[in-house]
């Protein structure tokens, strides 16, 4: 198969969310991969180590191409986790097995922030953050991407980073293009 073919596979039903973010299961994509090609393989590629943190690799070879991805080591704010334990290292790397899966095309979208508009999305009242990243995207849906740049502004730098990684891929552009005019 195609990068074409295997990027219009809807994996909508197979995302798993945790803290406002999607993951693809790990499992379903394998099982995916595996059943499109029975000859794919996967390895994990030595961590490496930046500063108290540490980096995943995985290479997937699938459909005559090898393709490898990396992730950092994370906590459930996306933030890397200093001096990882062995279940925090595994979890990594599955979810970096995902990630090249990903990159011969079987849920790509999922990275690029489109898998579902934040309007759709439940906000969920123990993260303030997701009604500032609702608020935004309503502000850039009304044509007011002015005010919507400025509520980012107030925030300090940790929040405005903690609202970006929940925006979708449309709001996303809209502000880039707002800043670059």
């Amino acid at each position: 198969m195609q990068y074409k073919e295997l990027r219009q596979i809807n994996v909508s039903q197979h995302i798993e969310k945790k803290n406002g973010l999607s993951y693809l299961s790990w499992s379903w994509a394998l099982d995916q991969l595996l059943q499109l090609d029975n000859d794919a393989t996967w390895e994990y590629l030595e961590p490496k180590k930046f500063g108290e943190s540490l980096m995943v690799f995985c290479k997937v070879t699938a459909f005559g191409k090898s393709r490898t991805a990396q992730l950092p080591v994370m906590d459930f704010r996306n933030r890397a986790i200093l001096n990882p334990n062995a279940y925090e290292v595994n979890t990594a790397m599955q979810r970096c097995l995902a990630k090249a899966i990903s990159l011969h095309g079987i849920g790509l979208y999922i990275y690029a922030g489109e898998d579902l508009p934040i309007a759709d999305q439940t906000v969920s009242s123990d993260n303030p953050l997701m009604f500032i990243a609702q608020e935004v995207t309503d502000l850039i849906k009304l044509g007011n991407i002015k005010s919507a740049h400025e509520r980012c502004e107030g925030l300090n730098q940790e929040d405005k980073l903690g609202v970006w990684s929940l925006l979708n891929a449309k709001t996303k552009i809209a502000l880039k293009k707002y800043l670059e005019g």
